[in-house]
């Protein structure tokens, strides 16, 4: 079975999915009835929700920032890990620390108001909705996806469930061709060809990362709300959040993608990072639910990859699938094969992750997150900075405690 970093040689085949976005139709579906039930500038001004009295701080339509000592940041080494990050040809490096921004850089002619496409980083917003949804039983996780895609009711997929789902235990077909050329990188209809494919293993059996298997989500959160996704994120996640610089891509059949998609913007990200740091809470409103929060990026979502829960990334210590520390598929549970997706980091941190080195990584310990964004590819001489690579932020620069 593949894993992602098996797939490593092949990163020049996954540039195709940078021409996906290009291709997409930003024309949507017909509505559908709601079923019932550089170094940052100093900031002048406070926003609400930063008074220490009124519980932790969240930006407001401005951010405030905070020096590198005051956050506890050894600032040599911060600029050390930005030089690195720089080096590595990437677009956008931003750290926050207690919800406020310690610094941020843009390079490649990228600015804070720069969007890009995330890749799979995508996948844990798709997480978050369907979470809103379940949130407002709409929907759960122990429900059949084939309530909600009838083509698969009698059939070997009719019992996959919507955690199999957001899980990557669902056991439908996986190859490298089907899912990232011909679903990823040509299908007009995405949803629809996705849904098409055959099961391949006995749903809960076998861990694989599979983005046509996620993006059948998309039907599965419409046909539960009987709302559009990327509507529903317009209005109750990027809005709240104040995301403003964000939105959800479409396939040339007006499905919204939910296994990319998401076009955003370093400082975006970093806001998204916050409201998982903060366990689902913006400002005292909860975006999605603490519970759901918790089952998606604490523990390990299945046996079989300890690195992954509900569509996030996870550092806890175990049997890795599809990382720089993967400890293949004999199923030796041996000491020697605990290990961590990122060695050294804290067990603790999760991260969303897509193609190219995106990622927001969060660390509940020291209220850290991380922002980097940069090119789908690289020059095969360039070092890269990704995923091991970001969390050296609370590695190496968080020295100490934040300052009241």
């Amino acid at each position: 079975m593949p894993t992602r970093s098996s797939l490593a040689p092949l990163v020049t085949l996954l540039a195709l999915l940078a021409l996906l976005a290009g291709a997409c139709s930003t024309t949507g579906k017909a509505d559908a009835s709601p079923a019932p039930p550089g170094n940052a500038p100093e900031l002048e001004g406070e926003e609400p929700g930063d008074d220490a009295a009124s519980g932790p701080y969240f930006p407001g339509e401005e951010w405030e920032t905070v020096d590198a000592g005051a956050a506890g940041i050894d600032r040599a080494a911060l600029d050390a890990i930005a030089a690195d990050a720089e080096a590595g040809l990437s677009n956008c490096f931003l750290v926050t620390r207690g919800g406020r921004i310690v610094d941020e850089w843009y390079w490649q002619d990228t600015d804070e108001n720069s969007t890009q496409e995330t890749f799979s980083a995508s996948k844990s917003f798709t997480a978050t909705l369907v979470g809103m949804a379940a949130d407002e039983g709409y929907l759960t996780v122990e429900d059949k996806a084939s309530t909600w895609i009838p083509e698969w009711v009698g059939t070997p997929s009719e019992d996959i469930t919507v955690e199999q789902l957001l899980n990557n235990t669902s056991g439908r077909f996986y190859d490298f061709q089907t899912d990232y050329v011909e679903m990823a990188a040509k299908a007009s209809d995405k949803t629809a060809f996705a849904i098409g494919l055959e099961q391949e293993h006995d749903p809960g059996t076998e861990w694989v990362y599979n983005n046509s298997a996620i993006q059948t989500l998309e039907q599965v959160f419409e046909g539960a709300t009987g709302q559009d996704m990327a509507d529903f994120a317009d209005e109750r996640l990027f809005g709240p959040l104040g995301m403003q610089d964000s939105s959800i891509d479409r396939d040339r059949a007006g499905n919204p993608l939910t296994f990319m998609g998401v076009q955003s913007t370093c400082r975006d990200m970093a806001r998204f990072g916050i409201m998982a740091l903060r366990d689902g809470n913006w400002d005292g409103e909860q975006v999605v639910s603490e519970e759901w929060m918790e089952a998606s990026t604490g523990e390990s979502s299945q046996e079989m990859n300890a690195a992954y829960g509900w569509l996030w990334w996870l550092n806890r210590p175990g049997r890795i699938m599809g990382g720089d520390n993967a400890t293949g598929e004999d199923g030796d549970e041996s000491a020697a094969q605990v290990k961590q997706m990122i060695e050294g980091a804290p067990e603790e941190m999760f991260f969303a992750m897509g193609l190219g080195g995106q990622m927001i990584a969060i660390d509940p310990g020291t209220e850290t997150v991380v922002v980097r964004m940069g090119p789908a590819t690289y020059d095969d001489d360039i070092e890269k900075f990704e995923r091991k690579d970001i969390p050296r932020v609370v590695t190496e620069a968080v020295v100490g405690d934040m300052q009241d």
